[in-house]
């Protein structure tokens, strides 16, 4: 096995020697976009530097990281591996290999000449193996730089009565009043599709008292998912109207709902029910296995700031996915190392 510790320029994924890391991460269960070449390229645009570590048996690659780095005072950063480190399925090997990203974690921390306050990983684990030691669980919602642990899956393997017949029936009703109304789901991902995204996200947002990301965020998201055909965006029309709408985006087995919002004026139509649900049938045309739902509320927490549109999401049936919780390895225990802030969750459509 060899481990190799690269620099990560900001260059297409299709133009630079990390397609066959991308190829790599598509076929594997336990990773996800966040991973990917061409989501790291996109973070630069925000402020975060990255580095990967790749480890090869014989040539081949069996696991690593693309390891983000934020700096967020004069002097310090911190590194983040959303949706990973990636390791192989057996436990012996994913033992060494993450030891071995790790080791090359902490050999470029030593390099830098700034101070790295904490390594903070978030693997697609739904166990934590007995071999991660040393890291502490971060709180949900701690601060601003984590993702969702909770989700829910549509199994889209299954003919599309089926996938109906999973769902909670108020799920099913409302897919039926928004036909009964003339909802139409239609793609458009061009500059109208942006501005009527934002205009309805924005909306969202406020209705819901939420921080929204800045418009420049999805115009660069929007841009790079089109040009590469990893996502699209997608909305509910009623009477010639776009009344609800949904970023996508396409990763291995997994079409997943990123971002969304709905107008409170049309609640009535359902019509983020049918949206959900045709982009569910889209996707299951396109060979993608699962439908992932994202960001929920944990089971038995009524009163978690996620319940209203978990809810909503609920409805559509499914298998949750608890992930092992957000980790940190500190390297400075100094009191205010590391970098904090609440985190809310971005408007979803149908709440």
């Amino acid at each position: 096995m060899t481990n190799a510790t690269l620099p990560r320029p900001a260059l297409p994924a299709a133009t630079d020697g990390w397609a066959a890391w991308d190829t790599f991460l598509e076929r594997t269960s336990d990773t996800g976009f966040m991973q990917s070449s061409w989501w790291a390229d996109f973070r630069a645009e925000a402020g975060y530097g990255n580095f990967g570590v790749v480890l090869r048996n014989r040539g081949a690659i069996i696991g690593g990281a693309i390891v983000m780095t934020f700096t967020y005072a004069p002097g310090r950063c911190f590194y983040y591996i959303p949706d990973g480190p990636v390791v192989p399925s057996d436990e012996s090997a994913a033992d060494e290999v993450f030891a071995a990203i790790l080791d090359a974690i902490d050999e470029r921390r030593r390099a830098e000449s700034v101070t790295v306050s904490h390594l903070r990983i978030e693997p697609r684990w739904q166990r934590l193996p007995d071999f991660v030691r040393g890291f502490q669980p971060r709180p949900v919602l701690g601060d601003g730089y984590m993702e969702p642990r909770d989700t829910l899956w549509i199994d889209l393997r299954p003919p599309e009565a089926a996938i109906l017949a999973q769902m909670k029936p108020k799920g099913r009703y409302n897919i039926g009043v928004a036909r009964r109304h003339g909802v139409a789901v239609v793609e458009d991902a061009s500059p109208r599709g942006l501005e009527d995204f934002l205009r309805l996200y924005d909306a969202t947002a406020e209705r819901q008292g939420l921080d929204a990301k800045p418009s420049i965020y999805f115009e660069k998201l929007v841009r790079l998912l089109e040009s590469s055909r990893r996502g699209s965006v997608f909305f509910a029309e009623h009477q010639g109207t776009r009344i609800a709408t949904a970023l996508v985006l396409y990763f291995g087995s997994r079409a997943t709902y990123f971002y969304g919002g709905s107008l409170a004026t049309s609640r009535h139509v359902m019509a983020p029910y049918l949206l959900h649900f045709e982009i569910m049938c889209r996707a299951r045309a396109l060979g993608y296995q699962w439908y992932d739902l994202w960001g929920i509320a944990p089971q038995g927490e009524p009163d978690h700031p996620w319940e209203n549109f978990t809810a909503f999401k609920r409805k559509f049936g499914g298998v949750e996915v608890r992930l092992v919780p957000t980790l940190d390895l500190v390297y400075d225990p100094a009191p205010g190392s590391i970098p904090g802030g609440p985190i809310r969750k971005p408007a979803e459509s149908g709440t």
